[in-house]
């Protein structure tokens, strides 16, 4: 049995092998990087990631990150590729081929394929001098001295530069269209940064829940309206004007003070000026009052009309923080 102090040392061993194999790969950058950069933002088409074996799957998560960030993509298999899938690529396609030794058969029969349909081909390989390194418009270096396998032969630091490479050149893209948080979140509307970004009051607010009372109104109707809508607070509203509002709090510090309510009507225990948030605001700027001033409710306007009561809790049930 293999001691636990191996295998710690087993896992450490691996992680700076890679780690070390992707700093080296900074020196392997030409000016080949710049041209495939621009051939890629200047593609009128999409970009066509292929590859076969542990690089068809490095391919899959390129076309993922390159999908996420603003550029066009699909993941063409190279077996699959001359068996008909050659049919998804398009004139104006911009083409990556991933391998590490650039010569396995699949690949020696893609390539030729691939510059019969006139479309810019990205190499990357470890081995400039292999078939493809040598028929590729631009190449990228993905040489690595050895695998972190014991053996030299599983793909380990191999696939891991491959994967940098193609996040250097997702950054790279990036920043050349200004991509923005903004624009990521459009691609990302379920995740919770999307959520931040895109998510306004007026998405999450139920307006069939809408607790209001008047100022003459009694401290028990007060108490009933509260229950009812269940979200521990109500609005006082006059003249459909929201004049202040009454949390549950405020019913309990009633109590607390008074041996008897019924002389009281809501216009006695309301805050006045309650904080409030616009219909079409962000979410994320309701989140961040209510963080402000430490209370779980926003009453919510539409101009000057009241609409609703966003509660605190509505916003963590969105994931959003």
């Amino acid at each position: 049995m293999i001691s636990k102090e191996n295998i710690l040392a087993s896992a450490k061993k691996t992680i700076l092998s890679e780690s070390k194999s992707i700093a080296k790969l900074s020196e392997l950058i030409t000016d080949d990087f710049a041209k495939s950069a621009e051939i890629i933002f200047n593609c009128k088409g999409r970009l066509v990631v292929t590859g076969i074996g542990k690089s068809a799957i490095i391919a899959q998560k390129m076309v993922a990150t390159f999908n996420s960030t603003g550029t066009p993509s699909m993941f063409l298999h190279a077996a699959e590729a001359i068996h008909g899938d050659l049919g998804m690529l398009q004139p104006n396609d911009a083409t990556i081929c991933i391998s590490k030794s650039g010569n396995s058969p699949e690949i020696k029969a893609l390539v030729p394929l691939l510059k019969r349909f006139g479309n810019p081909l990205i190499g990357i390989t470890g081995n400039l001098t292999s078939y493809l390194g040598k028929e590729s418009d631009v190449i990228l270096n993905a040489h690595v001295d050895e695998e972190s396998c014991p053996n030299n032969l599983a793909p380990t630091n191999s696939t891991t530069a491959q994967l940098v490479l193609g996040d250097a050149l997702a950054v790279c893209l990036m920043e050349m269209r200004d991509f923005k948080s903004e624009d990521f979140a459009k691609f990302h509307p379920g995740g919770a940064l999307g959520k931040k970004l895109l998510l306004r009051v007026q998405d999450m607010l139920d307006i069939s829940h809408k607790p209001m009372v008047d100022p003459e109104s009694s401290i028990k109707n007060v108490i009933f309206e509260i229950s009812e809508k269940r979200l521990g607070v109500t609005a006082v509203v006059e003249n459909d004007k929201v004049v202040g509002i009454i949390t549950d709090g405020d019913i309990r510090r009633m109590l607390n003070t008074n041996d008897t309510f019924t002389h009281l009507t809501a216009k006695d225990i309301m805050t006045k000026n309650p904080k409030m948030i616009q219909y079409n605001d962000m979410v994320m700027d309701a989140f961040n009052v209510l963080e402000d001033f430490a209370i779980t409710q926003l009453v919510v306007l539409d101009n000057e009309k009241y609409v609703g009561v966003l509660h605190l809790h509505d916003i963590l049930k969105e994931g959003i923080v």
